[in-house]
């Protein structure tokens, strides 16, 4: 899908650039599967802030979005292809041979027409569904199971896409976006493809009300703050953040400080993710 540039009228449209579009069939979203979503601004069942910079934004209605992909065995007719405000990819509108509806994420290449099914006999076809012991090596695949039966949570986002390396015993060796390699149970499901909407990591906002219209506050830095507020902030012009290390609003050491506590988890990491090539 191409970027589309603005003609520089504003200053706010001189670096803009869009999505065209192109790929999406139907404007309006399917009525049964919608429901409202309550704005909550970042804030917890008390009231308090618990994610800062979140706010306003335009109003939104959630999709309902098959992830577990159980529907086994039925085939299902791609009626549209729709855009979704929650998230980065498309959703492809399937309609069930049964009559049910669903939503899934939509893959690259498939298209209104095509017919996509979900089971242990399913075709190596984009937005088919197989457990991973189905698939051979070396597939591309995305909304990865973690866990048996819990819908699929992994590699979700637009332009996303992970490798099926090998199948040893009852774990399979998959290659993430992030190159982390972990092994994940041969029974989970996959859905075979790459995510669609290869170009949403080139679209530049161009002006920091865009922001705003995605429900994203400002974010201001620690060093710009009151020692009060910032463990950066204070000082006579523009300082160093100092020694022995940057520090979060609340103290704690960051800037490469490991954050991960799942510790039960670490045995099916086979090679942790290294640093973004550019």
């Amino acid at each position: 899908m191409p970027v589309k540039k603005y003609k520089p009228t504003t200053p706010g449209m001189r670096n803009r650039t869009g999505h065209t579009f192109e790929e999406i069939t139907k404007t309006k979203p399917e009525r049964s599967l919608t429901i409202e979503r309550r704005k909550r601004g970042g804030r917890n069942t008390y009231g308090r802030i618990t994610v800062r910079h979140r706010g306003g934004g335009h109003k939104r209605k959630i999709r309902l979005v098959d992830f577990k992909r159980d529907k086994r065995q039925i085939p299902a007719k791609v009626a549209a292809i729709e855009y979704d405000p929650n998230r980065t990819a498309r959703l492809a509108l399937l309609h069930y041979a049964d009559g049910e509806k669903r939503y899934i994420i939509a893959p690259v290449g498939l298209r209104v027409g095509d017919e996509v099914v979900s089971g242990p006999n399913a075709d190596i076809f984009p937005g088919n569904s197989l457990p991973i012991s189905n698939i051979p090596p070396g597939t591309m695949i995305h909304n990865i199971e973690m866990k048996v039966g819990y819908g699929g949570q992994l590699v979700r986002s637009a332009g996303a896409a992970a490798q099926l390396l090998a199948k040893e015993g009852d774990y399979a060796h998959v290659r993430l976006p992030s190159g982390e390699i972990r092994l994940i149970q041969q029974r989970c499901y996959a859905t075979i493809g790459q995510v669609g909407n290869l170009d949403h990591g080139n679209i530049s906002l161009g002006k920091a009300g865009r922001k705003r219209h995605l429900g994203i506050r400002p974010t201001v830095r620690g060093s710009a703050m009151s020692p009060r507020d910032h463990p950066h902030g204070g000082g006579e012009g523009r300082s160093p953040i100092g020694m022995p290390s940057p520090k979060s609003p609340w103290g704690q050491k960051t800037l490469g400080k490991r954050t991960r506590q799942n510790k039960k988890t670490d045995k099916y990491i086979i090679r942790r993710r290294g640093k973004k090539r550019r």
